[in-house]
This record gives structure tokens, sequence and C-alpha cells, in this order.
């Protein structure tokens, strides 16, 4: 199937989507101040810079587009022009996200990624619901790191 807007067009669109402070991102930070957590943003002093830092808890938020971090769900296609240059570039950010994480577990860092088909176009009792784990998981202290992904039938799948 061909693009249905001309490539200057598709270049545009895609240059203008941010890496920071994105919608799944700020109902989660909005989110998680309403419950009573403070948090430092995009910390430039830390491998990838989160989303979301927790000091206190030892605690790491990021919030992945399914898109550049090449989640397993209906969110995410491989796309259908340009195909080895989209390869070359998702691989990389996989490949450097997991880098990230290595090098903050080995810190005593915990890390927690929202993904973003968790948040988008759900219902606010949904969000809740990742919230709810978001909190309990902020909480718990446990050294586990964990994934919230998409909510399929009233659950949320944390693989």
């Amino acid at each position: 199937m061909t693009d249905i807007v001309s490539p200057e067009k598709r270049s545009s669109m895609m240059s203008g989507i941010k890496g920071k402070n994105t919608k799944p991102e700020m109902i989660i930070r909005k989110g998680l101040f309403a419950r009573g957590f403070r948090y430092r943003l995009h910390s430039k002093d830390l491998s990838g810079k989160p989303d979301l830092v927790l000091p206190k808890y030892k605690a790491i938020i990021f919030v992945h587009g399914c898109f550049w971090h090449q989640h397993d769900c209906k969110l995410f296609k491989w796309p259908k022009t340009n195909t080895d240059f989209w390869r070359e570039k998702i691989t990389a950010n996989t490949k450097r996200d997991r880098k990230h994480y290595k090098e903050l577990t080995e810190s005593g860092w915990r890390i927690m990624i929202v993904w973003e088909c968790a948040i988008k176009g759900r219902k606010d009792h949904d969000t809740g619901k990742v919230l709810d784990i978001l909190s309990n998981w902020i909480l718990t202290e446990t050294n586990n790191n964990n994934k919230i992904r998409e909510i399929s039938e009233g659950s949320i799948n944390g693989k």
C-alpha cells in the first residue's frame, strides 16, 4: 500500500513527533503527582534520560511509544516504505534501550516501562488501573523490573 501523503509531508509529520512530554507521559506524571509522588524529569545524569525518576524509591519509569521502541502490540507495524531505514532506526532504539536498562539496573535502580498502548485511547478507569499498578510497584520497592502494556478485557498484561 502506498503512503497517502507525499514524502515531504511524511517527513514533516515524523519530525514533529516529540520525545518528551508526550500525552501518555503527561497522563502518568499527573496521575502519580495527584497520588502524592514526587519525581525528577528526564534526568540527564542517568543512562537513557528516564522520563520519571523517583530517587526516594530508587525507581525509574520510562513511558515508551510502541512504534519507536518496537513493542509487540497492535500499535506497532513496520512501515511499508523506506523499510531499510526504519528497521535500522527502530532496531538501534531497542538495542540502546537494553543497554540503558542494564546500566541502570547495575546501578541499583528499579525500572518500570509503561507502553503507550496501556494509556492511549483508554477510559479514565483503565488509566486508573495503570496508576494503581505503578503506585503499588513504587511503594513495594521490589527489585523486579516490570512492563505495563495493553489492557484487554479489563486486565493489564504486565509482560
